[in-house]
């Protein structure tokens, strides 16, 4: 893209807009194929709980404005302008699951409309994540380094980092195949998976030469500082974001502390490589 057409996207902010909205359509369906895909999550959509479905939906409010703050649709210049974001992302969110249902069968004449209605719902807020991840990764020539001034500060990486948790709970949390590691698991299994976790949280940040590691370690930092603020920080996010996940979907009801405690750890494991892979990619 060369430099005129950069200048008259920024001189048409409604074709910007537009060609943002075209963009979160298509990362809406992109980074929500594998639950559209995913049995568990048709289930869940019929026999959810209807008030943690309600907080699920309210709680993405938040996300989803911060998330605007880093990467939206389009310049935003304020908290009012990002709720304004975050809305249209779940407009998107619903829109394109409600598609994606019909075209997949999911959704067909007869059923009850609290059914269509838990269907569309429990796949939005991923869709309206991948909607607004969308700028980042379909920016064209040009717009990135835009995206890349946008101030991270500490919070600010935690909150990266608790995203791309989210993203990869939400799809494995519903799966009947977690459960099944985590009773499979002995404790020393828990733990050896714990401390795999961090060191390769760790390795994926700081350790492997991938892309945007230089970019996101601070000079003359020590070890043990990037380890705790970073490494650990992320990995205790993590397995918060896989609590809260297994809580939403019903996987701790009826469950004892431990068998909770292991299915954590379990999921905590991808949850966590999602958090290191957030820090390098967004």
């Amino acid at each position: 893209m060369n430099a005129g057409t950069l200048e008259d996207r920024r001189r048409h902010p409604e074709r910007r807009f537009w060609i943002g909205l075209g963009r979160a359509f298509g990362g809406a369906i992109l980074f929500s194929l594998p639950m559209f895909m995913t049995m568990e999550m048709w289930w869940l959509g019929f026999h959810m709980d209807r008030e943690r479905l309600a907080i699920f939906l309210i709680a993405g409010i938040p996300l989803l404005v911060g998330l605007s703050h880093y990467i939206g649709f389009e310049d935003t210049f304020g908290w009012v302008d990002d709720l304004v974001d975050a809305f249209v992302a779940y407009a998107v969110g619903f829109v394109g699951a409600a598609i994606m249902m019909v075209f997949f069968s999911v959704i067909e004449p007869g059923m009850s409309l609290s059914e269509i209605v838990g269907k569309i719902s429990v796949q939005a807020l991923p869709g309206a994540i991948g909607a607004l991840l969308a700028q980042n990764f379909f920016a064209g020539e040009g717009e990135d380094e835009q995206i890349e001034t946008r101030d991270k500060s500490y919070a600010g990486h935690l909150f990266i980092m608790m995203l791309g948790s989210l993203f990869l709970a939400f799809n494995i949390a519903p799966t009947e195949e977690m459960v099944l590691i985590s009773y499979q698991m002995s404790k020393w299994h828990a733990v050896a998976l714990a401390i795999l976790s961090l060191a390769l949280m760790h390795a994926f940040a700081y350790a492997l030469g991938f892309s945007g590691q230089q970019a996101r370690r601070p000079s003359d930092t020590p070890f043990w500082s990037l380890f705790i603020r970073f490494t650990a920080a992320g990995y205790a996010v993590a397995l918060l974001v896989s609590l809260y996940a297994l809580w939403i979907f019903g996987r701790t009801d009826g469950v004892g502390p431990e068998a909770v405690l292991m299915a954590t750890v379990v999921l905590g494991f991808p949850a966590a490589m999602g958090a290191a892979a957030a820090r390098l990619i967004l």
